[in-house]
């Protein structure tokens, strides 16, 4: 019989493993959506894996994961020791992306050591024409002006939940601070996320905003 010294296995096992990993990494590679020339960060690389790791052995999953692909992921600040996840997915895989978004972020948050993980879809401001540009610019659609991409932005972020209600409120300084209600009903799943939602969207928008539930009615 034949029969390997223990150091010739080991290099043998570790040079194949290495080759898994590479593999594993160029298939998870097709998952990001990137200009030419444009490498990933070590962040998007981590997601793509675990997308790509989900498609593999979620069965309930693979259909669905199999179209979806993401363009970037930021990691965003929410305490001195907590921190988000923001995946920006391109417009049209959206509604996608949300026909599985619940568990899909259950699992993501699992391999992320429980970061909350929130999916944005990636949308265009439109600049308000001028009497420079007015000639030039074609009439701009309300969905790509500032209000209604922060307003989508919005929705994103704290989906599934609904929002039911918003308020602006003005300080005595001038500044301003957004209370968006949320629907009491799903405040079991999402009252523990209520800070992350702030974070990122306050990162996204540079606007101060604060969730709450309405308060239950007295009969």
């Amino acid at each position: 019989p034949l029969f390997f010294q223990p150091w010739v296995v080991r290099q043998a096992w570790s040079t194949f493993d290495q080759q898994s990993q590479h593999h594993s990494m160029f298939t998870a590679r097709k998952k990001i959506i990137k200009e030419k020339g444009q490498a990933p960060s070590p962040l998007e690389q981590q997601v793509a894996q675990a997308l790509f790791d989900l498609e593999v052995h979620a069965t309930e999953l693979r259909a669905e994961l199999r179209h979806l692909a993401f363009l970037s992921a930021k990691e965003v600040e929410v305490s001195h020791n907590k921190k988000a996840v923001v995946l920006f997915v391109p417009y049209r895989l959206l509604q996608a992306y949300h026909r599985v978004q619940a568990r899909l972020v259950r699992e993501l948050e699992k391999k992320f050591s429980g970061k909350h993980v929130m999916i944005v879809a990636q949308r265009r401001i439109l600049r308000t024409p001028s009497r420079k540009n007015r000639q030039k610019m074609q009439k701009r659609p309300r969905s790509r002006t500032l209000t209604a991409v922060h307003d989508s932005i919005l929705e994103d972020v704290v989906y599934p939940n609904e929002i039911v209600g918003k308020r602006l409120r003005v300080r005595v300084d001038g500044s301003k601070l957004l209370k968006c209600y949320l629907d009491r009903k799903d405040q079991h799943q999402s009252e523990h996320k209520l800070e992350a939602f702030s974070a990122v969207y306050r990162k996204l928008t540079g606007k101060d905003i604060s969730f709450l539930y309405p308060a239950v009615q007295q009969e």
